[in-house]
Formats: C-alpha cells, structure tokens, sequence
C-alpha cells in the first residue's frame, strides 16, 4: 500500500514540474511562411466539368412504320446532304398506292361518263326546247290542244332539269377525283418515305437500329430513333454550374478547357448559353441546384489535331473540365488565399458604454440581437510579421485566383503576411503571437 502511494506521489511531482517548466518557459514560438504582398494580375475563374456533344445533332425518324431491309451507312460515317440512309419494307405502302391509283382512274373514267350524259341531256334539251316553240307557235293558232302543249312543256323543262342535274353529278364526280388524288399523294408520299435520306451534311455519330429490325413511325407520338446526324465540326462542352457561381458567368465570356483524352492539352472556348432555369438534384435540405452552361470549343485552338486519319479529334460524350474567366484584375494587391482567415471582432467596449442606453428585450430579442451581432463580428483579417510577432490586421477582399485574393484596404505593398501553415493561420495565431519565420520546403519537414 505504501508503494502505491509513493507511485502516486512521483506521478503528481512530475506533472507539477513539467506544468511548472511550461509557465515558466513561456510561450512557444509558433513556425510559420510568409510571403510579401504584391502587385498582380488576377483572372477570376469559375471551375465546372461535363461532357463533350455536337452542337448541332439531328435525331433521324421514320414517318412510316415498317421493317428495316436495308441500312446503308455505319456508325462514324459521313453523308452528304440527300444521301440515301435506309429503306424500310414498302410493300404495304405500294398495295395502298396501286390501290388508291386504281381508284383514281375508276373515279376520272365516271367523270367521263357524266360528262357524255351531259352532252346526250343537252341534245334532247335542245329537241325538247324545239318541240315546245312550235307547240306554243300551234296552240297559239288554236292548231293544237291545251294538253298537248302542257305535254310539250313539261318534256322541256323535264330536259332542262335534266341537263342541270347533270352538271351538279359532273361537279360532285370533279370533287371526287380530287379527292381521291389528293388520296393517291398522300399514298405516294407514304411509299417515299419508306427510304431515309440525310437531311443535312454530318457524321453518323450513333446507330440504334440495324437491318431486320421493325421501327414505329412517328403517327402523334414519339417514333423509333433510327439514328444521329451530327456535326463534328462544331463542338461544345455542356457542363452544369452551381447556383453560387452562375450569377458571376455571362455570354461570350472566354474558357480554358481540359479534355480527359488528351491529357496536358488545353483548348480555348467561348461561353454561347447559360440556362435561365434551374436542373436541381435531390429533395428538400439536401437538393442541388445547377444551372447549365454550353461552351462552344473554338476550332482553331484544335486546329493541328485534325488530320486525314482524325478528321474529328473530340467525339460526342468525352469528359471534359473547363475554367470560366469571369472578371480580370490588373495591378492590384495581392496574398496568398490561406493567408486570409476570419476573427470576431471585439465589441466588448462598445457594449459597456451603451448598456445604459439600450431598451429592454425580451429573451427572444436577445436572442436574435445576440446573432445578429455575432454574424457582424466575424470580419475577414491577416496576419503580418511585426519583428517576429504576428499582428492581426483587418482587410477588405476582392477578386481571387487559385492561388491569389485582391486585398482591398488593410495593408500595403511588400508587407510581410503569414501565409501557412493553414492550421495556424485559422485558428492558432492570434494578435500578438510569437512566431518564427521557417522555409516554406521545411515548414512540414518531420523533425527528427
């Protein structure tokens, strides 16, 4: 027993040196980096990755239902303009137009009839009309009944109704064979459209049928997509942009792009779409608003890439990173970004002085003025070597870079702010430290 209570004595004695050691000592310099502000130019970027597509893609459709018996073209291949793409089965379609056709000839040929009938009424309105006049001439000079002469008038205005019965059957026969030709069209165009042809110059970029398969045509609703039409030659990267930054992008503002396939390259683009409506991702708290944003990859940037072999360097769905430049800035002064932290500001002076005069709250409104006050404390600041002692300096910021942030207002060229190490800058440095400038390689090296 006695043993352990000598352990224990030891134990405390040395706690209470090394404790002891410490206060007395002081406090320990804390290694950091510096670096001097100077005048720069900054490029303000706004970084976003996405996929490579044409910026002009046709989704070819069929008109006609049917089944594929020839495809003519492969995936990759170019076509001109009015190139013949496929043929679908026409057989249905040639029985309706022989089958309209005939009825298009049936129809001309009835026209023809009534037409004869016509010429035939009109012959015997004309001997019918004649027989009248003498009837009327005779029963004037009382040569002939009052029944025959109602006889001869009724033969003639029966042949005069006739012959405009007739006209009206030529009109209604004339409607008939327009109608049935405007049929015999429509049957024509149908059997036309059983063979694809290209719509524009571009490149099979991507096949979804072959020969064999059955297509729906597009009757009201969405048909078979037979394949792609693009142009290779104008491309664009499409890339989403979170809604904290796409208020800083516009139109034709210039980017760097990086495509994952040619690795160390770097292609120039010009920004020629941003969305005015959100793609958001997620439900409730954990949604993710972006915004999608279309920049167009300026050929001459690519130009010695093309060659006879690779007419086409970048193909449709290849990842891509581009860096938007937002704003540029020229000569201003600039820090290293971990070099600008954030601290509260002290108020306590402020809140003394004004007790008195300050209204009584409720605990809500203590509250809310309490949080209030404490959002407006947190104030960006830097840290600047005074002759191995950091003095903590307010600053306004402005653009930023990479690696660089404009510094408004709060200190000089070729001042000396402490740059790193993060952790220290963050949270451990405070007005007044002691610090020892160490080179940045052997900031981190481990002591041995």
């Amino acid at each position: 027993m006695k043993k352990l209570y000598w352990i224990i004595g030891i134990c405390v004695a040395l706690l209470t040196g090394v404790i002891s050691y410490k206060f007395m000592k002081g406090e320990k310099p804390t290694d950091v980096t510096t670096e001097k502000a100077a005048k720069r130019n900054i490029i303000e970027t706004v970084s976003a990755n996405g996929k490579i597509q044409p910026e002009a893609e046709l989704k070819i459709t069929s008109d006609v239902s049917g089944e594929i018996v020839e495809m003519l073209v492969k995936e990759g291949e170019q076509v001109q303009k009015g190139q013949l793409l496929c043929r679908i089965k026409p057989d249905i379609y040639e029985s309706a137009f022989e089958r309209v056709n005939a009825t298009v000839n049936s129809s001309k040929a009835n026209l023809k009839t009534t037409i004869a009938q016509l010429e035939q009424a009109k012959a015997n309105l004309a001997n019918a009309e004649a027989s009248y006049a003498r009837s009327k001439k005779l029963f004037d000079q009382n040569a002939i009944s009052q029944q025959e002469f109602d006889a001869s008038k009724a033969t003639f205005e029966s042949s005069k109704a006739n012959v405009d019965g007739i006209k009206e059957s030529i009109n209604a026969a004339d409607y008939n064979v327009k109608s049935v030709e405007a049929s015999l069209k429509e049957a024509n165009t149908n059997l036309d459209k059983t063979k694809i042809y290209a719509p524009v110059d571009g490149t099979v970029s991507k096949l979804n049928v072959e020969k064999g398969e059955r297509i729906v045509g597009v009757q009201g609703l969405q048909g078979t997509e037979i394949l792609r039409l693009a142009n290779l030659n104008e491309m664009e990267v499409s890339v989403e942009v979170n809604e904290n930054d796409i208020i800083r992008i516009h139109k034709n503002d210039t980017a760097l792009i990086e495509v994952d396939a040619y690795i160390g390259k770097k292609f120039k683009g010009i920004v020629t779409e941003v969305a005015n409506s959100a793609n958001t991702v997620g439900v409730s708290v954990d949604q993710v608003t972006n915004f999608v944003v279309k920049i167009r990859i300026l050929r001459e940037s690519y130009a010695y890439l093309i060659s006879e072999v690779n007419s086409a360097p970048f193909r449709p769905g290849m990842s891509a990173s581009v860096e938007i430049q937002t704003s540029r800035a020229k000569d201003i002064i600039t820090v290293p970004i971990p070099a600008v932290t954030t601290r509260n500001a002290d108020t306590t002076k402020t809140k003394e002085l004004n007790r008195d005069e300050e209204p009584e709250m409720t605990v809500v409104d203590e509250k809310q003025e309490k949080l209030n006050k404490k959002q407006e404390e947190i104030k960006e600041c830097i840290f600047i070597n005074r002759n191995g002692i950091a003095k903590m300096v307010y600053v306004t910021t402005g653009v930023q870079d990479d690696d660089y942030i404009e510094i408004k207002s709060g200190i000089k060229i070729g001042d000396e702010v402490i740059s790193g190490p993060y952790g220290a800058v963050s949270k451990l440095l405070k007005d007044g430290s002691k610090i020892t400038i160490v080179d940045k390689d052997k900031l981190f090296t481990e002591k041995k």
